[in-house]
C-alpha cells in the first residue's frame, strides 16, 4: 500500500492559502493526500478547522524557522509545499524592508526542506507581477525583472534564492487575485468586494485609469497549483518552472470599477477617473504590469476566466453568503 502523499500549505490562513486548502480537500476522492498548513497568527481560525477537520495546523515563524521541526516529527516530510505566505502590502514593505526580506524570501522554509533526508519535494512558490518594471504591456516570463518597490525587490530575491537552492520548484508570478471570501473571512479587504461596497453606498469614488494589471480569478490560481501538484504526485519529473499567472484581460482600476457597476446596475457616474500620479501612496507603483499568459495555458492547460465572468462569479457568491 503506497502511503498517502503529504501536502503542506505555508500561510494556510491567508486568502489564497484557505482557497488552496479547500481545493485539496475537494479532490480527496481522486487525489488522496494528507494536508497540513502553517499559520503565524495564533490560534488558527476555528471556522477553518471545523470546515476541514482533517487539516493539521502548525504554528511557524518564517523569519526564524521556528516550528518547522514539529512538522517533520508530527506530519512527516512533505511531498508538495505551497508557499502562500508573504508580506504583500507594498506600503508596509516600503516602511520595513528588513521584515519584507525576512518573510518574503523563504530561506528558513527552503533550508528546512533541504535538511530533510531522502525527500523529493516540489516547492510551489507564489511570486508577483510586481517583479516587472511596468513600462510596457504583456510581460513574458523571460523579460527582465526591474521591480520599482521593496515588495517587488523582495519577491525577485525570493525567486533567485529558490532557483539557486531548490532542485524542484514552480514559481507562479501572480497578478491581483480576486474571488469569493474564504471559509474564515480574511481581515484584508478583497478587491471586488471593496469596489462593490464603495459603489453600493452611492458615493462617488476615484479610480486610476492609468495602472494596468491582469487580475486573476482565485479558482484559476488554484487550478494551476492543483495541476502542478497532481503532475508531481503522479510522476515526480524534475520541475523547474516559472509561470505568469494572470487573467486573460488587461484592465485598469477604472475598468475594474466599471465592470462591477455594470454587473450590479450601479450609476456609472459615481466612478471618477483619476491618474495614479495624483495620489501619494507612500510607495512607487508600476504603471503597466499586464502579463502574457501563453506559457501558463500551454504548460498546464489552465484557461483563465475572463475578468467579467470572474467578477460575476465573485458577486453571485457574495449575495448568497
Amino acid at each position: 500500500m503506497m502511503r498517502k502523499k503529504r501536502v503542506l500549505v505555508v500561510g494556510g490562513t491567508g486568502y489564497l492559502g484557505q482557497h488552496v486548502l479547500q481545493g485539496f480537500s475537494e479532490i480527496q476522492a481522486t487525489t488522496p493526500c494528507d494536508l497540513a498548513f502553517t499559520h503565524h497568527s495564533n490560534p488558527p481560525p476555528p471556522a477553518l478547522l471545523t470546515t476541514f477537520p482533517h487539516l493539521l495546523p502548525f504554528h511557524v515563524d518564517l523569519k526564524t524557522g521556528q516550528g518547522f521541526q514539529a512538522i517533520s516529527q508530527t506530519f512527516g516530510p512533505p511531498d508538495v509545499v505551497i508557499n502562500c505566505a508573504a508580506l504583500s502590502v507594498p506600503r508596509a514593505c516600503e516602511m520595513d524592508p528588513a521584515a519584507a526580506m525576512s518573510v518574503n524570501v523563504p530561506s528558513s522554509l527552503v533550508n528546512w526542506l533541504l535538511s530533510l533526508e531522502e525527500t523529493n519535494s516540489l516547492l510551489i512558490h507564489l511570486s508577483t507581477d510586481q517583479v516587472y518594471e511596468g513600462v510596457k504591456s504583456f510581460y513574458k516570463e523571460d523579460d527582465e525583472t526591474v521591480p520599482v518597490n521593496v515588495y517587488g525587490k523582495s519577491k525577485v530575491a525570493a525567486e533567485q534564492f529558490i532557483s539557486e537552492k531548490c532542485s524542484n520548484f514552480a514559481i507562479l508570478r501572480s497578478s491581483i487575485i480576486f474571488g469569493p471570501q474564504t471559509v474564515s473571512p480574511v481581515p484584508k479587504s478583497l478587491p471586488i468586494q471593496w469596489i462593490d461596497g464603495v459603489l453600493s453606498k452611492g458615493n462617488t469614488s476615484e479610480f486610476f485609469h492609468d495602472e494596468f494589471r491582469c487580475p486573476v480569478y482565485v479558482k484559476d490560481v488554484l487550478a494551476a497549483i492543483l495541476a502542478l501538484s497532481k503532475r508531481w504526485i503522479s510522476d515526480s519529473k524534475q520541475t523547474k518552472l516559472l509561470l505568469n499567472v494572470g487573467g486573460p484581460d488587461r484592465v485598469s482600476r477604472l475598468q475594474m470599477a466599471e465592470t462591477v457597476a455594470d454587473i450590479r446596475g450601479y450609476n456609472p457616474s459615481l466612478i471618477k477617473s483619476v491618474s495614479a500620479s495624483s495620489v501619494d501612496r507612500g510607495v512607487e507603483s508600476p504603471a503597466d504590469i499586464s502579463m502574457d499568459i501563453t506559457k501558463l495555458v500551454q504548460t498546464l492547460g489552465v484557461t483563465p476566466t475572463s475578468f467579467r465572468d470572474g467578477v460575476r462569479l465573485t458577486l453571485s457568491t457574495e449575495v448568497k453568503s
